[in-house]
């Protein structure tokens, strides 16, 4: 039987109101539907009766980007904020939409005494601080009592490994819950193709998409203070690794973008376990004394490499670049394929933490970009379709996440404390400068290389070098940046069932999304369009694994717990590329 064969022939009997696909998954469009276990849940088809598949609406209820021309004003969105028709008509929310606010009151970062200050999260000891064999300084693990958690027998999200509740009125014993997630099928939303001059037709490529911090086991020892809900067991490496790599297998996803993977692990145990498993490795460590970094891994049966671009944040000499973060992008080709113009461009990069620093962030967001344009153009200047991936440490719907999604951010006025939306109310309100970056990166403003110009032929135009130079410097005084990629979310970030915020990242102190993987929408996908004309190629969605929300990871004690070993979960999507 073909991997691409309809649906309808493989389940012709199929209730398309009822959940399919609720163990074992074979005849989704390709062999990249994983051999789905029990704590993965089952399949579902998604309806939503008031938000019919068709371009340009998104796949669940969702809350409409902000307007693109954000402005000083910018607030991130309070919880407890009741004046409805103001925040309506500042966010241009879709009326009685049953917005709920992110849970940024389980914020706690500690005090600092200047806004540039780094936050105490996953902050790296010096080796000078560290004496010799520490790898764990601070108090034991102990666990804690958080918070009345709702009854696990009302949650889907969750389950029993014996199979039966607990009697009523009681409470389970963690240890006994996992976490269930559902994949949510969208391919009944597209039409099948018609056959052309009643030839055959070759069938659409699809392939899957994981993104995933996997949690470097020396920031979990420098930062143990965010971990002490665990026992000492579960943050022991052994054991960690065990359950990321059953994961990743698990999942069995034909790309995947790993984040905080620490070099001396990935060298001697997770390239060679996924080597095993069918897969090409490329793997990009921090600059600096930092020992993690980004990895982009593909099945080699599913996809060749034709280039590979590692990304380093750090330029000596421009102090606002002066952090060890980095970026990997990768040009693949599916197998098969000899057309020139069938590529995808894959990104992976972990932005930098600090809340604070948002001019950082968006400067290194900048230079990823200028490189993703720069691997992802074609021999006819049209680009291919891209997958960005990563951990970018920036809520949904901030001036940053808007900035991705809308291709262009007015930034002036906007305090640094509020570009990523992670604090609430951020200590310090030092502006964003104009320019954000100096001239002497050589990224414009519309984040491309600034080279100079050619004439057609490839030669250089009569322009002076003075005359070059003054073209992006009239840019850089205006306070906007824009980008040329059309860039969506393959997630709403808000739960399908009862519209609660969608959480990636969950410890003892925060559970907010940072986590998210954007592509290129090709025609007739299903989510959310960015305005402006489609690619000529692009991607349809056709599928993503479900998040859960805070409840129910507070019903399985958090992140990190027995069954999921790093403080974030991974996200997956399935996608079909448009001819």
């Amino acid at each position: 039987m073909s991997r691409h064969q309809n649906l309808n022939h493989v389940y012709p009997n199929a209730d398309r109101n009822q959940p399919m696909f609720s163990r074992h998954l074979t005849a989704f469009g390709s062999h990249w539907l994983p051999p789905t276990q029990a704590p993965l849940g089952g399949w579902r088809n998604v309806h939503f009766p008031s938000y019919p598949c068709r371009p340009g609406v998104p796949p669940s209820p969702q809350l409409s980007h902000p307007t693109r021309h954000l402005s000083g004003a910018f607030q991130p969105q309070d919880t407890h904020n009741t004046n409805w028709a103001r925040l309506q008509s500042k966010q241009h929310l879709p009326p009685g939409f049953p917005f709920h606010g992110f849970p940024h009151r389980h914020f706690h970062l500690g005090l600092m005494e200047r806004s540039d200050k780094e936050p105490p999260y996953k902050r790296r000891r010096s080796s000078e601080e560290r004496a010799p064999g520490d790898r764990s300084k601070g108090s034991p693990k102990r666990e804690y009592a958080p918070r009345q958690a709702r009854s696990a027998t009302t949650s889907p999200n969750y389950w029993f490994k014996d199979g039966n509740p607990p009697p009523p009125g009681t409470s389970p014993p963690r240890q006994a819950l996992e976490l269930k997630r559902q994949w949510e099928d969208f391919s009944h939303c597209y039409k099948s193709r018609p056959q052309s001059g009643g030839g055959r037709r070759e069938p659409p490529f699809e392939f899957s998409v994981m993104s995933y911090n996997i949690l470097s086991q020396d920031l979990l020892h420098d930062n143990n203070y965010l971990y002490k809900h665990c026992s000492s067991s579960i943050l022991n490496w052994n054991h960690r690794l065990s359950n990321i790599l059953k994961e990743l297998k698990e999942h069995n996803a034909d790309i995947m973008c790993l984040q905080e993977v620490q070099e001396d692990h990935y060298e001697k145990q997770i390239k060679p376990s996924l080597e095993a498993l069918g897969y090409q490795c490329e793997y990009k460590r921090r600059t600096g004394r930092k020992p993690d970094g980004c990895a982009v891994v593909y099945k080699k049966d599913r996809f060749s490499l034709l280039s590979s671009h590692p990304v380093e944040y750090f330029r000596r000499g421009i102090p606002l670049l002066d952090r060890d973060n980095v970026g990997l992008v990768l040009l693949l080709r599916p197998t098969g394929s000899s057309r020139p113009e069938d590529c995808v461009c894959v990104a992976n990069t972990h932005l930098l933490y600090n809340p604070r620093r948002g001019d950082i962030k968006l400067a290194q967001l900048a230079m990823l970009l200028a490189e993703i344009s720069t691997v992802s153009r074609l021999p006819d200047g049209s680009s291919c379709p891209i997958v960005l991936c990563g951990d970018f440490n920036s809520v949904p719907w901030s001036p940053l996440y808007s900035f991705v999604r809308e291709s262009r951010l007015e930034y002036d006025g906007i305090p640094i404390g509020k570009v990523s939306g992670q604090e609430e109310n951020p200590r310090g309100q030092r502006i964003l400068t104009v320019p954000i970056w100096p001239l002497s990166l050589g990224v414009t403003q519309q984040c491309q290389y600034a080279t100079a110009p050619t004439d057609v032929d490839g030669g250089i135009t009569n322009l002076s070098v003075q005359d070059f130079a003054a073209q992006p410097m009239a840019a850089m005084n205006r306070p906007s940046i824009e980008h040329s990629l059309r860039l969506t979310s393959a997630y709403s970030h808000y739960l399908t069932e009862d519209s609660r915020p969608e959480i990636t990242t969950c410890h003892s102190r925060t559970a907010i999304t940072v986590d998210y993987i954007f592509y290129s929408a090709g025609t007739g996908d299903i989510s959310t369009q960015p305005e402006g004309p489609l690619p000529r190629q692009g991607l349809q969605l056709l599928a993503r694994l479900a998040l859960v929300g805070q409840t129910d990871l507070e019903a399985v004690n958090g992140l990190p717990n027995e069954h999921n070993s790093s403080d974030h979960l991974p996200i997956l999507a399935c996608f079909r590329l448009c001819p």
